[in-house]
């Protein structure tokens, strides 16, 4: 590999990681935060979904415009956006002002990335990566993240450990954590400043000015968008900071305890990362996405269903051992099966039916909170889930990235081609 390419893809992946450590301690720390300030936890559930949804129309742009700047240009804007949100949430403290806050920044409520700099990072790195190692690449993308944001939740016990400072209150000692998730931007900006032109698209006949976002990949990202928009509709009721709020009023416990869980479920997420790269090798991207992510979902509507704490924690922490191995083989698979030039927005325009989705139920599952602590959310979250792993399964099984084409007998391969081009692929 070339050297500015190894350094552009170290510099990507760095800045993943620190940015998933804010992540991980603002996810946990926003809706304590708010229900400090005496909010209730229909109003946690509205402000989760204006950032998702303020979100989803930032990266809609971000895919509209993906072919006419550089993706460069594009995350040197999104590090300064994330530091302007983290100097925002740390001196405000009325509601309307943080709702606005949110609709227009960065914040993250959940311990995945919902953001506008996953599809600019995903395809930058799809560009540095050959195609047998793309996969691989992006579990290290994955398990960088999720180790920085389990990291993250257990900063979050900070204001709870320096409690006892003489002078500074508990809510004080929140907003220095938003400060500090502001210079994680900053942070940000200086790695993203030296990207090369080794991360962007090809140029094409008639330049990037006259190039659509989608093209011959069209059907192809629309129908996956679809689908991954069902999924994200299940992930809506159980983003990190619902979660957390579910786990701090069905059992009562402290921010410490929750970050510890929250925690130790990221480092089972960890290790499902590392575990991807070798079945996805053995039994494909789309078999790895379905047959891992099937049983996690089952696992997750048995959690309301546990008696007590220890039994939650144990079905929690096997629902993450299972459930994030989709996360690396999705983006390989997207990457790999678009067009190099419909990369950025293939993968922005995936993520804004996600985000819509992931809004919509997590102001659903809000609204459920204040109806009982039983835990419906998850039980809804594990029927949705589910149903879209049946779905992906039965739709894409035939469309194969080009890696898995290679091992194919040549009548398989010459049929999965042809349905791969009947919905828009690029075979």
């Amino acid at each position: 590999m070339e050297p500015a390419r190894f350094s552009d893809t170290n510099r990507i992946l760095v800045a993943r990681g620190l940015r998933a450590f804010g992540d991980g301690f603002v996810a946990l720390l926003v809706p304590i935060y708010l229900i400090e300030l005496g909010f209730s936890p229909l109003a946690v559930g509205v402000l989760v979904t204006s950032t998702l949804i303020g979100t989803a129309l930032l990266t809609l742009w971000v895919g509209i415009v993906a072919t006419r700047y550089s993706v460069r240009l594009m995350l040197l804007a999104s590090a300064l956006l994330m530091a302007a949100t983290g100097a925002g949430f740390a001196v405000t403290t009325a509601f309307w002002p943080l709702l606005l806050i949110a609709f227009v920044g960065t914040m993250n409520p959940t311990s995945g990335d919902a953001s506008i700099f996953l599809p600019l990072e995903q395809a930058a790195l799809a560009q540095t990566a050959e195609p047998r190692r793309r996969t691989a690449l992006f579990a290290r993308y994955s398990i960088i993240g999720s180790l920085a944001g389990a990291f993250g939740t257990l900063a979050a016990a900070a204001p709870d450990l320096a409690a006892g400072w003489e002078g500074v209150s508990r809510i004080g000692l929140m907003q220095l954590m938003f400060v500090a998730y502001a210079m994680l931007g900053l942070a940000t900006l200086l790695l993203y400043r030296p990207l090369s032109p080794a991360i962007e698209a090809p140029e094409e006949v008639g330049g990037a000015a006259q190039r659509k976002p989608l093209g011959k990949s069209r059907r192809l990202v629309y129908g996956l968008a679809a689908l991954f928009g069902m999924d994200s509709f299940g992930t809506g009721f159980l983003v990190q900071s619902l979660l957390a709020l579910w786990l701090y009023q069905r059992f009562e416990i402290s921010v410490t305890t929750a970050a510890t869980i929250l925690f130790w479920s990221g480092i089972c997420s960890a290790v499902s990362y590392l575990i991807a790269v070798p079945i996805a090798a053995r039994i494909g991207l789309i078999n790895t996405m379905v047959f891992t992510h099937l049983p996690s979902n089952i696992l997750l509507a048995l959690v309301p269903f546990a008696p007590d704490l220890p039994v939650a924690i144990a079905l929690l922490l096997a629902r993450s051992a299972l459930s994030q191995m989709d996360v690396p083989t999705r983006s390989s698979y997207l990457m790999a099966v678009v067009a190099p030039e419909e990369r950025a927005a293939a993968a922005s325009i995936t993520a804004v039916p996600k985000t819509f989705a992931w809004a919509a139920g997590s102001l659903i599952a809000g609204y459920l909170m204040t109806l009982s602590t039983f835990g419906w959310p998850l039980v809804i979250a594990g029927i949705v889930k589910g149903a879209y792993d049946i779905l992906l399964l039965v739709n894409f099984r035939k469309v194969r990235p080009p890696e898995e084409l290679s091992n194919l007998p040549a009548t398989e391969s010459c049929d999965n081609r042809s349905q791969q081009a009947s919905i828009g692929g690029t075979p």
